[in-house]
């Protein structure tokens, strides 16, 4: 018999299911255990995932925590546009930190490459310090790095927001030890045991509402280090990259400056479902060229206080 993404099997709602219980139960426990917490929100799939397991893990109350988006100046319009409409139409707090404001206060410098992603780890910090926030919310997966991989649920960032991985506590029978020092925060991953496919099966299922580039469009893009990079005024070709129009959908939601489109036919969920079912390269592996800095880059930069 052959299933298909369009046709869920019993299982597949059933694994469902039972992510989505443990998210909410992580949710819960947060929740009652922390004094102040924080929701990443970057408009990207899996925070809108969290959001919405938020929103259920609450109900039938509103939404209760403040959405912290990090505003690096080179997000794209569509993702910016979409932010605005969750946080008006679930009436959120949304704070933000602005990496554009540093650089203008002269408190950050402008990297050689023009990306910003790594500059954004200042700006993380210092929001989460201002606010008060003892733990925050994020989107993470094991499945997209191996440096995610060795997070925990409950990850601890120390005084000065730097992640150890060799300081970080077992999470047996599901039971999420919170106690930190007065000056460390948090960091809550609940869908750390989902993966990506998951992700969209449960997007189809609950009608989740998502950016639409990521879903299949026509835009005009260059070729560079394999990976196919929207001309934006952030992101611009050398005279050997020729812009050409093809029709492409991005698989993460990251800097118009340092992330890459796919080629792609999948212009709904069932479309995307089936192209993953296909897929050998994790959503980072495939458009991240920030990851691509070293085979450790993103587990640098997690220890520098990344998300």
């Amino acid at each position: 018999m052959t299933i298909t993404a369009n046709a869920p099997t019993g299982t597949q709602r059933s694994v469902l299911d039972a992510l989505e219980a443990e998210s909410i139960h992580i949710i819960r426990e947060v929740l009652a255990e922390f004094e102040k917490p924080g929701l990443l929100f970057s408009g990207g799939k899996d925070s809108v995932v969290v959001l919405h397991l938020l929103a259920k893990a609450v109900a039938p109350l509103r939404v209760p925590i403040p959405v912290v988006h990090i505003d690096t100046g080179h997000n794209f319009a569509e993702v910016l546009n979409f932010r605005d409409s969750v946080v008006q139409k679930y009436g959120l707090n949304l704070v933000v930190g602005s990496v554009q404001e540093y650089i203008d206060r002269g408190e950050l410098t402008e990297l050689p490459d023009g990306t910003r992603n790594r500059l954004q780890t200042r700006v993380l910090l210092d929001t989460i310090e201002n606010n008060g926030f003892d733990v925050v919310f994020g989107g993470a997966r094991r499945d997209e790095d191996k440096a995610r991989a060795k997070e925990r649920i409950l990850s601890l960032r120390d005084e000065f927001g730097v992640w150890d991985p060799r300081n970080q506590r077992p999470e047996i029978w599901s039971l999420y030890n919170g106690r930190h020092e007065p000056d460390w925060h948090v960091r809550a991953f609940p869908i750390s045991n989902w993966t990506e496919r998951d992700i969209w099966a449960y997007i189809q299922r609950e009608n989740i509402e998502l950016p639409s580039i990521y879903f299949a469009h026509c835009r005009q893009v260059f070729e560079r280090d394999g990976m196919w990079r929207a001309l934006t005024p952030v992101s611009q070709p050398n005279e050997d990259e020729p812009v050409v129009i093809k029709q492409v959908r991005y698989r993460t939601v990251g800097d118009a400056s340092c992330t890459g489109a796919v080629l792609s036919e999948a212009d709904n969920v069932a479309k995307v479902l089936d192209e993953l079912a296909i897929a050998t390269v994790t959503e980072r592996g495939a458009t991240r060229a920030d990851d691509r800095i070293s085979a450790a880059g993103m587990e640098d930069r997690k220890t520098e206080g990344y998300f």
